[in-house]
């Protein structure tokens, strides 16, 4: 670094020092305007953005829908980019103004934080997480590990690798070493363990592959090559499994508003929606 930073006595907010994410961050909480959400014709109403945690949900719906299981829903878009998260509707689900949230109309409850909406979501359908024992509690072991860990990889490496404003040594490196510590926990345990909790695809397998498999891939943040990620051969086995998985492919596919059209879902409302609802269909 080249100039010292010298914090001041008290700290006050520049909303124009944050980079190109700066809109999504504010030192406050609360909503910023009135905007009434949309209500579907399902219980299940999601309120979300493709991002890894906003993945994580609309999976796990796609993976109980795949299992038999009543768990249609109607996912909605929040585009972050313009503030919808902190529109009123919003902040009564999440009161803090992050994706994924979800309304389950059934039983008037709200759920919001992703590993949350897992739970909720494999407890109303007894699904994807064991009910009780051991393999209940190495499931939510695991689960709980990644919503500790992804803040590192997401806010802490990928912001200051890809998105900061400026590049410093000293935080890319920091959480470069971290990512890359996290990395190295799952391929040790991925030797000996086909998925995450042992022999049975759980909400740890659904909340994880969409932040760390999608690191070992080479996506992330386009630094694959950086991180070496191709030294982690049992996360990268683990995620081709994963990621194969047709309900995980649709999953993917729900509120995405970038990358190619034919993987866009922005809204889904019914099943038949992924043949004729994507971006490519609709703008043809």
């Amino acid at each position: 670094m080249t100039d010292i930073y010298t914090p001041p006595k008290v700290w006050t907010w520049d909303a124009e020092n944050g980079g190109e994410w700066a809109a999504l961050n504010r030192p406050i909480a609360g909503a910023t305007h009135d905007k009434t959400l949309p209500v579907g014709d399902h219980p299940l109403q999601l309120y979300s953005l493709a991002t890894p945690n906003g993945v994580k949900v609309t999976v796990m719906l796609e993976e109980l829908l795949a299992a038999g299981h009543g768990a249609e829903y109607d996912a909605w878009l929040i585009n972050i980019m313009e503030g919808d998260q902190f529109g009123s509707g919003f902040v009564d689900i999440n009161p803090n103004s992050k994706i994924p949230a979800l309304r389950d109309h059934d039983t008037g409850q709200r759920v919001f934080e992703s590993g949350a909406i897992l739970v909720y979501l494999a407890e109303k359908f007894g699904a994807f997480l064991p009910a009780s024992g051991p393999a209940r509690t190495e499931t939510l072991n695991w689960l709980f590990w990644l919503q500790g860990a992804a803040p590192y990889l997401g806010g802490g490496f990928g912001h200051f690798y890809a998105y900061a404003p400026e590049k410093f040594e000293y935080p890319i490196s920091r959480f470069a070493m971290e990512v890359k510590r996290q990395l190295s926990v799952l391929d040790t345990h991925l030797a000996d363990n086909k998925y995450l909790a042992g022999d049975d695809y759980t909400i740890a397998d659904i909340a994880t592959a969409p932040w760390y498999g999608r690191l070992v891939e080479g996506d992330a943040y386009n630094s694959g090559v950086f991180l070496s990620v191709h030294e982690y051969t049992n996360v990268i086995r683990w995620n081709n499994d994963v990621s194969s998985r047709p309900a995980y492919i649709r999953g993917a596919m729900v509120n995405k508003a970038i990358g190619p059209l034919e993987g866009q879902l922005r809204e889904r409302h019914k099943a038949s929606d992924f043949d004729t609802q994507t971006q490519d269909k609709l703008q043809s």
